[in-house]
C-alpha cells in the first residue's frame, strides 16, 4: 500500500507541474497525452489531463498535432468513470468542430453512452444524478457533440438515436419529481438541448412536430427564460418544411405573447417567430399586428420591426395597393425608423409594376395632405408624383399646381438631401406639366435658391433653371424622361437585416422560405430621380461610412497599426438618421461572452478616465483610447432624449485577443438616470482586426456621472484589464433652440434665481480664435444666437436637455477678455445641478 501511495503521490505532483507549464512553449505536452491514456492513472487525473488538453488546444492549437492518438482519445466515452467521460466528450467536442472527419467515429458512441444514460433510473448514477436527473451535465455534452455531425446513416444507430430523443421528450411530459428549481432547470436543460439536436438534424417529422408541441407549452410557463427559449427554438422549426405548420398552430399564443409580455427580450422573441412563421396564409394578419406593436414598441427593436413589416409586405403581396399602403403606413408610424432601403424598395417596385403607380401617385398625394407628415413620405411622394404625377392630374382635386404646391409647401421643412430631391421633382413637372412652367421657375430663380449657402442645391437650382429655359420640348421629354424598370436582384432590405442578425439567423431561414415560396417581386433597390443622384450619398447603405474599414475579426491586417481606424473617424462622415437597436437587439446573458474567472492583477488600466472624454464634449467620433496593443473608437448620434454609440475595438497586434469581453458599467445612481443596453462583440478578435459593439442609449433624467466601459482579454497568455470612461454626458441630449433678442433675455431675467445661475471665470487654454468658439458652442448642443447679445464680442446660446421625464431649458453666455486671455461663463437653467455640470463640461473646451 506504501508504494501504491506514493506512486499515486508522484503521479499527482507530475501532473500538477505540466498544469503550469507555459502554455506557448512546452516541450513536454507529450506527457499529458501519456496521462490521459494510461491504464494506471488515476480518474481524477485522467479527467484532469483530458481539461487541460482542452484549455492547450484552446490555447495553442498547433501544440496539440492530430494523429493516432484520435481514436484513443473517441475511445475515452466508454470509459467506465462519467468525470473522465464528461471531460473527453468536452475535448471531442471542440476538436470535432475543426477536424469533423478525425472524430466521426464518436458519433455512434456518443449515442451509445447518451442511450444508457436516458434509459437509466435515477439510483442507477447515483453519484452523477442531479436532484433525479441522470448525469444532465454529461446528456448536454453529448447531444452537443452529436450536433457537429449529420443524422448517423446507419440504421441502428440513428433508431438507437431516435428513441433516446423520444425518451427525452416523453419524460418532459412526466410529473415532477421535486419541486426544487434545479430539478425543472437540468430536466429543460437536457430537453432544450435535445430539441435543439432534433432541429439541426431536420429528418425526423415526428420527432419535429413533437418538439414543435412540447415548446408551444413553454408559451405560457411563469418563468420568463422558457418562454424566451421557447419562442427561440420555435423560430428555427417554422424554418423546417415538417413542422412550418404546427408552429403556425400557435400564432394567436405568439401575438398574444407580443402584446402583454413585460421583458423586450421576449417581445423580440415573439416578433422573430411571427417574422418567421408567416407565409401567404396569414401575411396580412402577421403585418396588421406588427404594425399595431410597432406604435407602442420599445426604440431599441424598432428598425428591426420596420424591416421585417417592409420584407414580409412585400414577399407576399397578393395585391400591390394592399402593399403600398402598408408602407405608407409604416412610414406614418415610425418614420425615424424607416431606412433608406425602405422607402427604395417601394420606389422600385411601384415603377416595375404598371398596375401600381396610379393608386401609388393618388395615395401618397392623399398622405401628404396631412398638416405634419414624416420626411420620408415626403421623398416617397416627391419621387412618385415627379414620375407618375400626370396619372391623376386629371382630377380637379389633384391639378398639376396643386401637386407642385402641396409640395413645395415641405420644402422649407426638410433637410438639404430631401430638398435636392423635391427639386429634381420640379424639373420633372416642368416636363410633366409645362402649364406651370413659369411657376417652378419663379422657385428655381428666387434668391433662395441661387444663392443658398448649400452648394448642392444652388448648382441644382441654376442648372434646372437653365435646362427649363433654353431645352426644347424634345429635348426635356428626352432629358426628363420617365425612369425605366430597376433590374432584378436581391432585396437590399433583405441584405440589411441579414447583416443586422447575422448569418446564421437569417440567411437559411430566408433560403428555405425561398424555396417554399417563390419572391413575386423584383429586388432591386433604386436611387431618387436621376437628376438627384448628383452627390446625394445613401447613409444608411453604408451607415457610418466604414465601406472600406473591417469590422469582423477575418480582416486583413492593416498596412501599419498607426492607420487601423484612421478611416472610421473622419469627422467628414456621413450624417445617419437615428434608429436605435435591432441588430440582436439586447440578447440574453446567456449570449454574453463569459470572461475568465481570474486572480491576476490588472495588466493595464486607465486611471486618466475624466481626460480621455474631454475631448468628445463637442464632437461625437474619434479614437477613445489607445495602446500598443488595442485601440477603441467611437462614433455616435444623439436625438432628443435617445442615442446610439457604435465603439470600434481594433487589434493593433498580429496575435489574437481571447475572451474578448467589453462591459459597460453604471453607477447605482447613473443607471436610474440612463438606460444603456448593449449587444456583444465575439470573443475572438483576430490580428489587425476589427469588431464593432452598439450600445443604445435612453436619457430617463439629468445626470452628472459618465459609464464605465470596463474591457478584459487575455493577449499572449496575460490577462489584460483596462477600464476608461465612456462620453455619454448630459449635453449630448441638447436640442438646439432659436430664439430672438427680446425672447432670450426675457427668459434670462426669469432665470435669474441664485439657484438657477452657475457661473466660472477661468485662463483661456486655448488660442481665443471666434471662429473655433463657435463651432465648440455649437458641437456642445446649443444654437448659437447671433446678433443678440449688445457686445458683438460675446457668445450666447440656447437649447433644451431633453429626458424621458422632463425637458429643461438652457440659455448661455460667453463672454471672451482678449486682453486678460480670460472666459466668464455664464449658464442658466432650471436646474441648479443641470447649470453646474453644463458649466463644469463646457469650461474645459476653451
Amino acid at each position: 500500500m506504501w508504494v501504491v501511495g506514493r506512486w499515486q503521490k508522484h503521479l499527482l505532483e507530475k501532473f500538477q507541474k505540466y498544469l503550469l507549464l507555459d502554455m506557448h512553449g512546452s516541450e513536454q505536452n507529450g506527457e499529458v497525452f501519456k496521462l490521459v491514456f494510461c491504464r494506471d492513472t488515476m480518474d481524477s487525473v485522467k479527467q484532469s489531463a483530458a481539461l487541460c488538453l482542452l484549455r492547450l488546444y484552446r490555447t495553442s492549437p498547433d501544440l496539440v498535432p492530430m494523429g493516432d492518438w484520435t481514436s484513443r482519445v473517441v475511445h475515452l466515452l466508454n470509459d467506465q468513470h462519467l468525470g473522465v467521460v464528461t471531460a473527453a466528450t468536452s475535448l471531442i467536442t471542440t476538436l470535432a468542430q475543426k477536424n469533423p472527419e478525425e472524430f466521426k467515429t464518436s458519433v455512434s458512441l456518443a449515442v451509445s453512452r447518451l442511450s444508457r444514460i436516458v434509459t437509466s433510473a435515477s439510483t442507477d448514477l447515483q453519484d452523477y444524478t442531479y436532484y433525479f436527473v441522470p448525469a444532465p451535465w454529461l446528456s448536454v455534452k453529448l447531444l452537443r457533440l452529436l450536433q457537429c455531425y449529420p443524422p448517423p446513416e446507419d440504421p441502428a444507430v440513428r433508431g438507437r438515436l431516435t428513441e433516446c430523443l423520444e425518451t427525452i421528450l416523453n419524460k418532459a411530459q412526466e410529473p415532477p419529481k421535486s419541486k426544487k428549481v434545479q430539478h425543472s432547470n437540468a430536466k429543460n436543460a437536457v430537453l432544450f438541448e435535445a430539441i435543439s439536436l432534433i432541429i439541426h438534424h431536420d429528418s425526423e417529422p415526428n420527432l419535429l412536430v413533437r418538439a414543435c408541441n412540447q415548446l408551444g407549452q413553454f408559451l405560457q410557463h411563469r418563468e420568463t427564460n422558457l418562454r424566451y427559449l421557447a419562442l427561440e427554438s420555435m423560430c428555427t422549426l417554422a424554418s423546417s418544411e415538417f413542422s412550418h405548420e404546427a408552429v403556425k398552430t400557435h400564432i394567436e399564443t405568439v401575438i398574444n405573447a407580443l402584446k402583454t409580455e413585460r421583458d423586450v427580450s421576449v417581445r423580440q422573441r415573439a416578433v422573430d417567430l411571427l417574422y418567421a412563421m408567416c407565409d401567404r396564409s396569414n401575411a396580412q394578419q402577421i403585418v396588421a399586428e406588427m404594425l399595431n406593436y410597432l406604435e407602442t414598441a420599445d426604440y431599441s427593436i424598432r428598425e428591426e420591426i420596420v424591416l421585417k413589416v417592409a420584407i414580409l409586405a412585400e414577399k407576399y403581396a397578393v395585391d400591390y395597393t394592399w402593399y403600398v399602403d402598408t408602407i405608407l403606413n409604416l412610414i406614418r408610424i415610425a418614420g425615424d425608423y424607416v431606412s433608406e432601403e425602405v422607402w427604395y424598395r417601394v420606389i422600385q417596385i411601384v415603377i416595375n409594376r404598371d398596375d401600381v403607380q396610379g393608386y401609388a401617385a393618388k395615395t401618397v398625394f392623399e398622405a401628404l395632405q396631412a398638416p405634419a407628415c414624416h420626411e420620408n413620405l415626403v421623398k416617397v411622394g416627391g419621387y412618385i408624383l415627379g414620375e407618375f404625377g400626370n396619372l391623376i392630374a386629371g382630377d380637379p382635386r389633384s391639378s398639376p399646381l396643386i401637386q407642385f404646391n402641396l409640395l413645395h409647401s415641405k420644402f422649407h421643412l426638410c433637410s438639404v438631401p430631401t430638398r435636392a430631391l423635391l427639386l429634381s421633382t420640379y424639373i420633372k413637372f416642368v416636363n410633366l406639366f409645362p402649364e406651370i412652367k413659369t411657376t417652378i421657375q419663379d422657385v428655381l430663380r428666387s434668391d433662395s435658391q441661387l444663392k443658398n449657402a448649400d452648394v448642392e442645391l444652388q448648382q441644382r437650382a441654376v442648372e434646372y433653371l437653365r435646362l427649363s429655359t433654353i431645352a426644347s420640348t424634345d429635348i426635356l421629354a428626352t432629358v426628363l424622361e420617365e425612369m425605366p424598370p430597376f433590374p432584378e436582384r436581391e432585396s437590399s432590405i433583405l441584405a440589411k437585416l441579414k447583416k443586422k442578425k447575422g448569418p446564421s439567423t437569417v440567411t437559411d431561414l430566408e433560403e428555405i422560405k425561398k424555396e417554399r415560396s417563390s419572391d413575386m417581386n423584383g429586388s432591386a433597390e433604386p436611387t431618387p430621380v436621376n437628376a438627384s443622384n448628383v452627390s446625394t450619398p445613401s447613409p444608411s447603405a453604408d451607415l457610418l461610412g466604414l465601406g472600406a474599414v473591417p469590422l469582423t475579426n477575418s480582416a486583413p491586417a492593416p498596412s501599419s497599426s498607426g492607420s487601423l481606424l484612421v478611416d472610421v473617424f473622419s469627422d467628414s462622415s456621413v450624417a445617419v438618421p437615428l434608429a436605435p437597436g435591432s441588430e440582436d437587439n439586447f440578447a440574453s446573458s446567456s449570449d454574453l461572452a463569459s470572461s475568465e474567472v481570474v486572480s491576476e492583477e490588472p495588466a493595464d488600466a486607465v486611471h486618466d478616465a475624466d481626460e480621455l472624454i474631454h475631448k468628445f464634449i463637442c464632437k461625437n467620433n474619434g479614437v477613445l483610447f489607445e495602446n500598443q496593443l488595442l485601440q477603441i473608437g467611437l462614433k455616435s448620434e444623439f436625438r432628443q432624449n435617445l442615442g446610439r454609440m457604435f465603439i470600434f475595438y481594433g487589434n493593433k497586434t498580429s496575435t489574437q485577443f481571447l475572451n474578448f469581453t467589453p462591459t459597460v458599467i453604471c453607477s447605482d445612481e447613473l443607471q436610474s438616470s440612463l438606460n444603456l443596453q448593449t449587444k456583444p462583440v465575439d470573443p475572438i478578435v483576430d490580428g489587425g482586426a476589427q469588431v464593432q459593439q452598439v450600445v443604445n442609449i435612453e436619457c430617463i433624467s439629468d445626470f452628472m456621472d459618465a459609464p464605465i466601459l470596463n474591457i478584459q482579454f487575455r493577449y499572449g497568455g496575460t490577462l489584460q484589464n483596462l477600464s476608461v470612461k465612456l462620453p455619454i454626458t448630459l449635453n449630448k441630449f441638447f436640442q438646439p433652440t432659436e430664439m430672438s433678442s427680446q425672447d432670450f433675455f426675457q427668459r434670462w431675467k426669469q432665470l435669474s434665481s441664485s439657484k438657477q445661475e452657475v457661473q466660472n471665470i477661468f485662463k483661456a487654454k486655448h488660442p481665443m480664435d471666434t471662429e473655433i468658439t463657435k463651432a465648440k458652442i455649437i458641437g456642445f448642443g446649443s444654437a448659437l444666437l447671433e446678433e443678440v447679445d449688445p457686445n458683438p464680442a460675446n457668445f450666447v446660446g440656447a437649447g433644451i436637455i431633453h429626458t424621458k421625464t422632463i425637458q429643461i431649458g438652457c440659455l448661455l453666455r460667453l463672454e471672451p477678455n482678449l486682453q486678460a486671455q480670460m472666459y466668464r461663463l455664464t449658464l442658466r437653467t432650471s436646474k441648479e445641478a443641470v447649470s453646474r455640470r453644463l458649466c463644469e463640461l463646457l469650461s474645459e473646451q476653451f
